[in-house]
This record gives C-alpha cells, sequence and structure tokens, in this order.
C-alpha cells in the first residue's frame, strides 16, 4: 500500500480540507454576529473582541469543558484546526451550524429569507441531502445561541512533553505556565488530568453548551481527541443572587468584579510582563473537586459556619449581618477567641492573608452519581459516597501570585479539607481575544 493510500493519510487530507473550509468561513463570521439581531440580544455573548469569552462574562448556568490531547505531530495541523475551531465558535454563538449547511432551513425566530444572511446556508434550494448532516449534529439547530460562549486555552504538554519539543513551541511556552505542583491532600487521576487544549463551553442550555464541545470534537477528529470531560451547573437562583453550592453555602461571594476595568487588569488579564500572544489573555486552573456530601450532611450548621467562617443562611462572613459585608478577621468573641478561626476557609482564601492576592471564579457543581463500597471494619456495612462537588474554575493573570500563592496554606490548613478532595484538573494558557479573521492563539504559532 502506497503512503497515499494509508487511511491515516486519508484522513488527515480530509481534515485538512474540512479546515480550509472553515477558514473561509472566519472572515465572514462578523456579518454572523451581526445577524444576531433578529434573535434576542440578551441570548448573545460576543465572541470576537480584545478578550475571549466566558472569562468576566457573567456567568452561565451550564459548562461542558474538555480537555484536548493532540494526536498529530506537524505544526500545520495543530493551526487549521485552530482555524476551523475558531470559525465553528464563532458561528455557533450566534446559533448557526458549526459548519455550512448545503440547504436553507427553516429557523425559529427568523423568516425564511434571513436564513441566507451570514454565509449560514447556500444559496439556492437544493435537495438536503444526508450527507450534508456531517456539518452539524444537528441537536441545536432551532435552539436559541443560550449565551454560549466558548474559551480555548494551552496546556504545557503542547509546549514540551517529556521533554521534547513536540511543535517548535517550547522557547515560546509562557513562564506562568508552569508545572502545578502536587498539594498536600491531592488525589489526582491522571485520566481526568492535563491535556494540551481546553475547551470551556458555558450557556443557559446544558444541550447547547455540550453541543458544542460536540462540534468542535467531531471537526477534530484524528488531529486532537478528548482526554476528560466535566460538566457542571448552578442553580436558577432569582435575580442576581449569588448562587449556593452543594454545600449549601453561597459561593462567589467575594470575586473581584467583572465589572471594574481596572480590577481586571489587576488580577486576571495578563499585560507586558506575558509574551505578546498572551497579551490581554489569563491563565486557567481547573480543579475537580470532590466533596464528602454524605458526611457533611451530618454535621450540624454551627459547625458548618466556623468551617468555611460565614453564616449559611445570609452568606455574611461571622461577625457580620450581610453577605457583602468586608470580612473583619480582628473580631473576637467574649473570651477572646477570633469570630472567624484560623483556620476557617474564608480567612485562608481572603486577599488579606495572602499579600493581596485574588483570583476570579467561575465556580459550578457537578454531580455524576454516586460510588458504592464496603467497610473494611465491622459490621462490615456497605458505604455510599457522593461522586458530587465542585468544578472550581479559576482566572489569573499569573497563577503563581495566584491560585498557587492561595492554596499552599490552604492545603495544609483549611479546616474544609476533611471534606474536599481534589481529583483532577489542569492548568492552561488562555491567549487574549480573537480578531475577525484570525484564530484563537494565532500570535503563538506566528514566524513557527
Amino acid at each position: 500500500m502506497s503512503s497515499e493510500d494509508d487511511p491515516r493519510r486519508q484522513d488527515r487530507r480530509a481534515f485538512l480540507t474540512r479546515a480550509a473550509t472553515l477558514t473561509a468561513l472566519a472572515a465572514s463570521a462578523p456579518q454572523g454576529r451581526a445577524e444576531a439581531s433578529v434573535l434576542r440580544p440578551k441570548d448573545v455573548e460576543p465572541f470576537f473582541g480584545a478578550h475571549q469569552g466566558g472569562i468576566v462574562t457573567p456567568i452561565q448556568r451550564h459548562v461542558y469543558f474538555a480537555a484536548f490531547d493532540l494526536s498529530t505531530e506537524r505544526p500545520e495541523e495543530v493551526t487549521e484546526l485552530l482555524r476551523a475551531w475558531t470559525a465553528a465558535a464563532a458561528r455557533m454563538t450566534v446559533a448557526e451550524p458549526a459548519q455550512p449547511l448545503a440547504a436553507p432551513l427553516q429557523r425559529v425566530g427568523r423568516d425564511v429569507s434571513a436564513q441566507k444572511s451570514a454565509g449560514a446556508y447556500e444559496a439556492g434550494a437544493q435537495k438536503f441531502q444526508p450527507s450534508v448532516l456531517s456539518a452539524d449534529t444537528a441537536d441545536a439547530l432551532g435552539l436559541s445561541p443560550a449565551r454560549l460562549t466558548v474559551t480555548f486555552g494551552f496546556g504545557s504538554t503542547l509546549f514540551v512533553q517529556d521533554g521534547r519539543d513536540r511543535f517548535g513551541l517550547a522557547a515560546r511556552r509562557p513562564a506562568a505556565l508552569i508545572d502545578l505542583p502536587k498539594f498536600p491532600g491531592d488525589q489526582l487521576v491522571e485520566e481526568h488530568t492535563g491535556g494540551d487544549l481546553s475547551v470551556q463551553a458555558c450557556a443557559e442550555d446544558a444541550q447547547v453548551a455540550f453541543h458544542a464541545v460536540r462540534q468542535l470534537a467531531r471537526i477534530a477528529d484524528n488531529v486532537a481527541r478528548i482526554r476528560w470531560v466535566q460538566t457542571g451547573f448552578l442553580p436558577n437562583s432569582p435575580g442576581h443572587a449569588t448562587p449556593r453550592n452543594l454545600m449549601g453555602f453561597k459561593d462567589g461571594t467575594n470575586n473581584p468584579p467583572i465589572s471594574d476595568p481596572a480590577a481586571m487588569a489587576k488580577f486576571v488579564w495578563v499585560g507586558d510582563e506575558g509574551p505578546n500572544w498572551m497579551h490581554g489573555g489569563t491563565y486557567l486552573i481547573a480543579r475537580r473537586i470532590r466533596i464528602a456530601l454524605e458526611h457533611w450532611d451530618r454535621m450540624n450548621v454551627a459547625f458548618q459556619e466556623q468551617t468555611l467562617g460565614r453564616e449559611k443562611y445570609s452568606g455574611a462572613p461571622l461577625g457580620r449581618k450581610r453577605e457583602f459585608d468586608s470580612l473583619n478577621l480582628d473580631a473576637a468573641d467574649a473570651s477572646g477567641n477570633p469570630l472567624i478561626a484560623e483556620n476557617a476557609h474564608v480567612r485562608l482564601a481572603a486577599a488579606a492573608s495572602n499579600e493581596g492576592a485574588r483570583i476570579l471564579r467561575r465556580p459550578y457543581s457537578y454531580n455524576d452519581g454516586v460510588n458504592f463500597t464496603t467497610e473494611r471494619w465491622p459490621p462490615w456495612r456497605q458505604g455510599m459516597e457522593y461522586d458530587a462537588g465542585l468544578f472550581f474554575l479559576a482566572y489569573q493573570r499569573d497563577p503563581r501570585t495566584g491560585f498557587i500563592k492561595i492554596y499552599e496554606r490552604m492545603s495544609r490548613f483549611d479546616m474544609l479539607n476533611q471534606f474536599v478532595t481534589h481529583v483532577g484538573g489542569g492548568l492552561f494558557a488562555c491567549p487574549g481575544g480573537v480578531r475577525p479573521g484570525q484564530f484563537a492563539g494565532q500570535g503563538l504559532f506566528e514566524s513557527t
């Protein structure tokens, strides 16, 4: 069999053909976003801009996160994959299929005359053929974009893996993209940790978020494969109320305000200290944290409040009355003991305890069922643990002065550690925003 007949070569040629087709769409994607005016504006989040979406975007109710491993050794296939992904993501954020369909389809909320705009469908009324279904799995056709955002990241193994410079990018690895240290209590599962590329899809509709990652995985066939995934959700909290996590506490109260550009520039966005391709980007720490809810649920509320350092129902710091009241780390009770314990979660996480370090958290709950075990001591009952907890997503300007600085002490002293275990995740460099006609992370690959 000649090399040209090799199925792997044919698969790669097919991939490059698909990628080239999608690349042509990137230039027309801005017009696709303009078409969103016939949709409900509140359902659309901008894809193009100085920063990637899904970071300071007001948090959506659902996340579908996937880490990918590259199966190619060719740099040009990596760039073509990113071109294809960028074009597909731009389309999906305005409720278009990931790739153009060959025949017009009637869409909810649009008249037939509007269907051909933004290059979404080819002109003409040719008969819809089954082969066209490869353009999109169609499970989100007719659905609102549901504020979909797609955020791309690069893991350290994209640059160096097992000491090998895979794609000629080792010299361009940011100093902040370190290998995370092993923290006390970590029980990271290799199959649920790391990855060359990350994709975070957030939306108000779980199916829309899943659809987005599903399409990107389909487009990446034979070039990248999913390493691990994690879904997450938030409750449908009324108004702008801080959502509660599975422990019943409000989560995210002490975030730096996303409405404050100065705070975001200080704590989230990479500045001149980073390489050019990371300007306006950020670093993502993703951690899958299992919570022993079966034990937590047996604790009385007073103990839970001491562990967290906040009142369970109001969300107020202990010794205060309202959720957003500032922490008073000096307050003491009548016996002189700190109202907020020295090893309480909020004290150890506070900026005042970490030389001003802050991170932007996008906390989601997850629930992947239950595990059953048998106790190893009399009466040898069957035990049960929830495979549920917190999918922790945190963005910061530099993980060395952000998450790592904060968590080094928390991993050793936090009272909450008796209930939580970090079992997976990774660190990813998320480049700056995408301009029309470009692809995510383009600056990293230029002149390589």
